[in-house]
């Protein structure tokens, strides 16, 4: 897989309204430790569409690995300009400091958000521009990522796609291990 798009669930929806809460930590080890494997196997680009929560985490996480991984390019396609205008001066601070680190920053549509139908054709296009997708998701706690791995399991039904998904299980043993290490 050479573009891997990250998505999951909005902080709100774990209950995580803090950028730095101490669940945080385990959610970036969860995608680090997947984004690895990935580049062991080839991967070129992170991209998400920034949006608070385990998207603006994975990102942080493929940021903090170029340390290791020089030619890893990290980018962000919105799905509408100015996506981050309307959250609280926090969140479009943590979104500036992050976007500042990044390979690519675009948008689908380069206007402001005008209808639901933005948010679905960014999906198609996510979808057919990435090699597959790493999402936090857990069929059994519905949110947000449901529209976008339900669209991606479809999708590879026909198409060589690679979705990869982290698990409240996956995550909890990401908590285990690192308990097992202090």
């Amino acid at each position: 897989m050479k573009v891997v798009y990250c998505t999951g669930y909005k902080g709100f929806e774990l209950g995580i309204f803090q950028k730095d809460h101490d669940a945080v930590r385990y959610i970036k080890k969860a995608f680090e430790k997947e984004l690895r494997l990935l580049l062991d196997e080839g991967l070129e680009w992170v991209l998400s569409s920034g949006q608070i929560g385990v998207e603006l985490w994975a990102l942080e996480a493929a940021i903090s690995l170029r340390q290791e991984f020089p030619t890893l390019k990290v980018g962000v396609i919105e799905p509408f300009q100015g996506q981050s205008q309307k959250w609280n001066e926090a969140n479009q601070n943590w979104y500036n400091e992050v976007i500042g680190n990044l390979d690519y920053v675009n948008s689908l549509y380069h206007q402001p958000y005008k209808g639901p139908y933005m948010f679905r054709r960014h999906q198609e296009f996510i979808i057919h521009k990435s090699d597959g997708a790493l999402i936090l998701y857990d069929p059994e706690r519905e949110g947000t990522p449901k529209y976008f791995y339900e669209a991606a399991i479809n999708f590879q039904l026909q198409h060589p796609y690679d979705v990869r998904t982290i698990s409240f299980y996956d995550l909890q043993l990401v908590v285990e291990q690192e308990n097992e290490e202090f």
